[in-house]
């Protein structure tokens, strides 16, 4: 029997990346060069091409980057065009593109005639405003998943993901994650083998280890800064000392059914796994800024214990303390 062939025998994918003025330029080249790295290894084997790659733009011309530099593109094509793969870049453009309703009405046809959608970073809030994210799990840069969520409710917004897939919709995290996204993507179309050969390629992780919540401070816990805001900041100053519920029900004069269900109800999560994640962030700084041993780091934040503070790290963060010092010590 031969050999399957390393690219299936499938017309090619049309993948269309939309930009806008004052687009992130690494939101659309990220994802672009992992396609055309792909490309390049069929062209190398002598076997037909598995991707058409188009940007495109309103207007039909060229379009200029936040960070100066212009990009060529081509004219909306019509809605009901072959399509494989819409991608929606994300940059400080997003909300006047998110304003134009003409762009929404034509991501909203595109996105139902595309076998998959995506987008990179704050263009999720492009492909919310067009309705396609309606009911679906969602992510986007951290920075932004709080106004996310409160101006699009009908979101299940996920702060911490690089990428999230629900069904045919894909939405990845901030900047860089929109190649981890595109690294998922062709894995889905030619197999583990050739998405890994790719990543070696660029030089990346197949399957970058952890999430945002490494990145970003206590992400579930901005959206209730209005309410439990000085409680938080309290915390944040007696992390070495008993947090226990009774106490922290005390410091905002509730009893502790009554808070355990405020709290709750503002912020997604139990007030005890809300002080592991901010003990865990005061501990990642630490790690990070300096050069205190393991030991002293977990006592000054709380922890019990070094094994109590890794179990920690692996929950909320997904890697080590030492791991985590070592990826992103200075």
């Amino acid at each position: 029997m031969p050999k399957a062939p390393r690219f299936p025998p499938s017309a090619v994918r049309v993948i269309e990346l939309l930009a806008y003025p004052s687009v992130q330029l690494l939101d659309v080249s990220g994802p672009l060069q992992v396609f055309a790295s792909a490309n390049d290894r069929a062209d190398a084997e002598g076997l037909s091409r598995p991707y058409e790659l188009r940007v495109v733009a309103p207007g039909g011309q060229g379009v200029m980057s936040s960070s100066g530099l212009g990009l060529a593109a081509t004219a909306l094509p019509a809605v009901d065009d072959a399509v494989d793969t819409l991608i929606v870049a994300g940059g400080p453009g997003v909300r006047a593109a998110s304003a134009d309703t003409a762009l929404l009405a034509w991501v909203q046809v595109r996105a139902r005639n595309a076998r998959r959608v995506a987008s990179v970073c704050t263009g999720a809030f492009l492909l919310a405003a067009a309705g396609v994210l309606d009911g679906r799990r969602a992510t986007t840069h951290w920075s932004y998943c709080a106004e996310f969520a409160q101006r699009y409710p009908r979101i299940s917004v996920e702060p911490d993901p690089i990428f999230v897939n629900d069904g045919n919709v894909w939405t990845s995290a901030g900047v860089t994650a929109g190649i981890d996204l595109a690294l998922a993507l062709a894995e889905e179309d030619l197999g583990r083998s050739m998405a890994l050969s790719l990543a070696r390629h660029l030089v990346v992780f197949l399957k970058r280890p952890g999430g945002q919540a490494q990145f970003s401070a206590a992400l579930s816990l901005q959206t209730a800064e209005d309410k439990f805001g000085p409680l938080h900041e309290w915390i944040s100053s007696h992390l070495a000392d008993d947090l226990s519920l009774p106490l922290l029900a005390d410091q905002v004069g509730m009893s502790e059914r009554s808070f355990s269900r405020h709290y709750a109800e503002a912020t997604g999560m139990t007030p005890g796994r809300a002080v592991e994640r901010l003990r865990v962030e005061a501990a990642r700084r630490l790690l990070s800024e300096s050069r205190l041993p393991v030991k002293r780091i977990c006592q000054r934040c709380g922890f019990g214990s070094e094994e109590t503070m890794r179990r920690s790290f692996l929950r909320v963060l997904a890697v080590t303390p030492q791991d985590y010092r070592a990826r992103f010590s200075a």
